[in-house]
């Protein structure tokens, strides 16, 4: 699920992508929720509910279950709903892959009912959603959200570098292209994806293109920079995996903080290995990611019962437990259904760098001309 501003990329194979739904079309119950813009002009919460669990099946796509702990909002929703059966497709897809999966499986059961996706996927992509806006759209952020409903903000996170402290000890980030560029970081310098194609390596790009002194108008600096690191010898463009880094082949990763918080923890636990978590000065970088409803969407009520499951509290503090900011933090503190316990440990965000849709698209048609031709695919 490498996205916050995630783009085109070839359709994955689903074979392989957990189980599939053995009905061949919905109940005609589920007709009405194909257009339904809330579950109010639904029927209410308890026809969706009945609806959905008719249906008996949601497919996902691109939520492994160590990123912003979607392992545990997974389980709380089929301990909520246990008569219906989650398929989890391709937890490893990116943004872009969400939306090629949508189009070579459209008419299928197989095609996914939701995805999650980065800003530049979700505002290139809105005719490929259906409007709907969950109970507590209202309170979401307007920064965060299409007002039609087309994409919600569902968590953020802040821009990090993640490495292997006990195997190459120091790293100044004040001196980041010389510090990487050591022989010591031969072929294990990556970023969380391709930046032209998935979201969190498109933000590790920018935080290091403003720390490098770029601009959300300038990207030639962090372009550069990443040039360095592959003439040295440094960067490695390998699909970054628990495994990889659990392996050591990648030994410094720019990812997301509630990323960085899982393979902390793992490694500290598994291997005694300290994994240290750095922000880079000038590069504070937090974005969105964004939920939106197929609008071809097999199982229409079990698409739209999720997205209410995901913005409750429920969800949004397990989201919290795994290091995510969610959208619905500030009414949570309010209404105090916040876990005080993981906001605690939230990381510190002193100045962020956020960007506009706009801004995302110019940044991913940039790097999608430039990128290739420099670093290679």
């Amino acid at each position: 699920m490498t996205a916050v501003a995630a783009l085109a990329i070839t359709a994955p194979s689903l074979s392989a992508c957990g189980g599939s739904d053995s009905s061949s079309e919905a109940p005609s119950s589920s007709k009405k929720w194909v257009s339904a813009v809330s579950a109010d002009k639904g029927g209410g919460m308890d026809a969706l509910e009945k609806d959905a669990k008719a249906e008996g099946t949601l497919n996902v796509i691109a939520l492994p279950h160590n990123w912003s702990n979607y392992g545990q909002v997974i389980e709380g929703f089929k301990k909520k709903y246990p008569d219906i059966k989650v398929n989890e497709l391709n937890p490893n897809a990116s943004s872009a892959e969400e939306i090629s999966a949508a189009k070579t499986n459209a008419g299928t059961n197989k095609a996914p009912d939701v995805f999650d996706l980065g800003i530049g996927v979700a505002t290139t992509n809105t005719d490929k959603f259906a409007p709907y806006k969950v109970a507590s759209f209202n309170d979401i952020p307007a920064g965060a959200k299409d007002s039609n409903g087309a994409f919600v903000g569902d968590y953020t996170g802040l821009m990090t570098l993640g490495y292997n402290k006990t195997k190459y000890g120091s790293i100044d980030v004040n001196n980041l292209k010389k510090s990487l560029s050591d022989p010591k970081f031969k072929g294990t310098v990556a970023l969380n994806g391709k930046p032209a194609e998935a979201g969190s390596a498109q933000n590790g790009f920018l935080a290091v293109n403003l720390n490098q002194g770029g601009s959300l108008d300038d990207f030639q600096p962090g372009l550069d920079f990443f040039k360095a690191l592959k003439d040295a010898g440094s960067l490695n463009t390998i699909d970054v995996t628990d495994a990889t880094i659990d392996s050591g082949q990648t030994g410094v990763v720019f990812d997301w903080s509630y990323n960085q918080a899982a393979i902390k923890e793992r490694l500290s636990k598994q291997q005694n290995v300290d994994w240290e978590v750095l922000t880079l000065p000038n590069g504070e970088v937090e974005q969105y990611y964004n939920q939106a409803v197929n609008k071809d969407a097999p199982h229409p009520a079990a698409a739209r019962l999720w997205e209410e499951y995901l913005y409750s509290p429920d969800a949004q503090n397990e989201w919290m437990r795994g290091g995510a900011i969610p959208s619905l933090l500030e009414k949570m503190k309010k209404d105090g259904t916040v876990d005080k316990d993981a906001l605690a440990k939230l990381p510190e965000i002193k100045k962020p760098v956020t960007y506009t849709s706009k801004q995302a698209d110019a940044m991913t048609t940039w790097l999608g001309k430039n990128w290739p031709k420099t670093i290679g695919n």
